[in-house]
């Protein structure tokens, strides 16, 4: 079978998949989501929903360093990762050694659709996708229709301060929920570099500190306020803001609540 993928690559392997690596966290939730847990023979070490996985899977190493020895070993029908979170040198070594790479590219909650029902085509799961690709769509319905209009700054890493910029996925939902991210026009850097004296230049209302990939805590927050002290600052979720997949559909219920105290 060839197919297309999302980055207008075309992959060939063998109909249905019955050995999978997955290379990325949110897409091997997703997998296990359409049923496919026993499929799944290699995952990440970040790969931790659902938990039990890593009792059941081989640990193939990180998103950006993967051991290609292994991934070969477990003779995969096919691996699946991501523009953005995998290494293009790694993915392409895998494929010099035959083994078939489909990857995603997202940067839209729209991408993430297309990448769920890319997936389930490809390991025939069409109906088990359409199925959480609805609810997906009802949820962000429902959130969409409240309305908000703050500018935000959310913060990925310290030493050096980083921030989700234009064109990523983070920064698209951040928009689907009616806020304008500070640092989309300022920088062509998906994750741009500034320093303190900078973000306060550019007076968001909320700056989000994210719990990944930089783990954010409320020490962390007081040092924005001094920065800022006229911002709103608090942790996020990042899994809720980054993980595209089923997990789009917990989201809602997190996203309600923390509108809410926004509103506050």
């Amino acid at each position: 079978m060839v197919v297309i993928d999302q980055m207008v690559r075309a992959v060939r392997f063998d109909f249905p998949p019955k050995r999978i690596v997955s290379l990325v966290p949110s897409q091997t939730e997703y997998l296990a989501d359409l049923g496919l847990e026993e499929n799944l023979v290699g995952i990440t070490k970040f790969c931790i929903h659902p938990a039990h996985l890593k009792e059941c899977a081989v640990r193939v190493g990180g998103t950006k360093d993967f051991s290609i020895q292994k991934i070969v070993a477990l003779k995969p029908d096919l691996v699946i990762g991501n523009k953005e979170e995998n290494d293009q040198k790694l993915i392409e070594e895998l494929e010099k050694r035959n083994v078939p790479v489909w990857m995603s590219k997202i940067e839209t909650v729209e991408d993430a659709l297309q990448m769920m029902k890319g997936i389930g085509e490809l390991v025939g799961r069409q109906e088990q996708a359409a199925s959480i690709i609805n609810k997906v769509k009802q949820s962000w319905t429902d959130i969409i229709s409240l309305d908000k209009s703050r500018q935000v700054a959310y913060l990925i890493w310290k030493n050096p301060w980083m921030a989700a910029g234009a064109d990523t996925y983070i920064s698209n939902v951040l928009k689907n929920l009616g806020f304008e991210n500070v640092f989309s026009n300022i920088s062509h850097n998906r994750y741009p570099q500034f320093d303190l004296e900078i973000l306060s230049g550019l007076k968001p209302e909320e700056v989000f500190l994210s719990s990944e990939p930089y783990p954010f805590k409320s020490k962390h927050i007081e040092e924005i306020k001094y920065a800022l002290p006229e911002a709103n600052v608090r942790l996020v979720d990042g899994e809720m803001f980054s993980w595209y997949g089923s997990r789009m559909i917990g989201a809602l219920d997190y996203f309600r609540v923390l509108l809410s105290q926004i509103d506050k």
